[in-house]
């Protein structure tokens, strides 16, 4: 199979070296016939790039799931298991943080209680009867993942109706074999696909790129009760990447390790999606090798 498609390549390919003079022997064709046939082979060349790309991954690439889509078109450029349902840990949070924004001024101050505060992720600067920003609490959220702060974002309007809103949303996304289970993703029933989370980061990077923005900043701090800065660190390891235009990762041990961002790869923004993954970093490394 791969060595038809390079026969078909290298036809092509000696097809464009010839143009001229195929231009000046056509007497008979007109120049716009000859440039459609130009344009329909251009595409034909780029479908087996992206063909050969594919085989390569498919190869390679050792997530249960994935999808990488070229945001300009929707074209995909590879995937596997796309619509296979896995927990999908803390990719729960750019829900979160869609529904956040949409619902909760982000100026509004929140007074943190006990119940904000339960679940795992505790950071030191999200303190018992301490007063956050909304905005803040976003921060803490998508950067370094804190359990709580997302947990303070939902509390506010009510957990319920929170993680309705987000189920709600879902459906409005299109998002059929999407469940939201709880705010932050430590439970394993919030469960998603690669098809459907790459549905969530094209809304996002279309209606709320500040998400994006913020899952790329690792300079965020606030004080904890004796007032002294601390740093929330970006747990995201690709913020580091020039390429890298946001999103979120995750990890429970059930769920392995995820991914849902947004990278410029040759000047295109192109959507990476992986679910169940042993090791994203490779298989980011992998993907992004491919096509440049």
């Amino acid at each position: 199979m791969r060595s038809k498609i390079f026969l078909i390549l290298i036809v092509s390919l000696g097809f464009f070296s010839y143009n001229p003079i195929l231009i000046d022997a056509a007497n008979q064709t007109s120049v716009i016939e000859l440039q459609q046939k130009i344009q329909a082979l251009q595409k034909e060349i780029k479908r087996l790039q992206l063909l050969l790309v594919d085989m390569r991954l498919k190869k390679e690439l050792v997530s249960g799931s994935y999808l990488v889509m070229d945001v300009s078109d929707n074209a995909v450029i590879s995937e596997k298991n796309t619509h296979q349902r896995y927990p999908i840990a803390s990719l729960t949070k750019l829900m979160n943080a869609v529904i956040a924004l949409e619902h909760i001024d982000a100026d509004r101050t929140i007074t943190l209680n006990e119940d904000m505060l339960k679940p795992l992720g505790y950071s030191p600067s999200l303190f018992l009867s301490s007063t956050v920003s909304a905005k803040n609490l976003l921060k803490a959220s998508l950067i370094q993942s804190t359990n709580d702060a997302s947990e303070s974002l939902a509390y506010f309007i009510g957990t319920a109706k929170f993680v309705s809103l987000m189920n709600q949303k879902a459906k409005e996304l299109g998002m059929q074999d999407t469940y939201f289970y709880d705010a932050h993703g430590l439970s394993l029933s919030n469960q998603s696909t690669a098809s459907d989370l790459a549905k969530l980061v094209t809304y996002i990077q279309k209606n709320h790129p500040e998400i994006l923005e913020i899952t790329k900043d690792n300079n965020f701090w606030l004080p904890d009760p004796s007032g002294k800065m601390l740093k929330f660190k970006n747990l995201n390891d690709f913020y580091r990447l020039p390429e890298f235009l946001g999103g979120k990762t995750g990890y429970l041990p059930e769920a392995k390790e995820s991914l849902a961002s947004v990278f410029n790869l040759e000047g295109k923004s192109v959507i990476v999606v992986l679910l169940y993954s042993k090791n994203r970093q490779a298989d980011v490394a992998k993907i992004m090798r491919n096509l440049k």
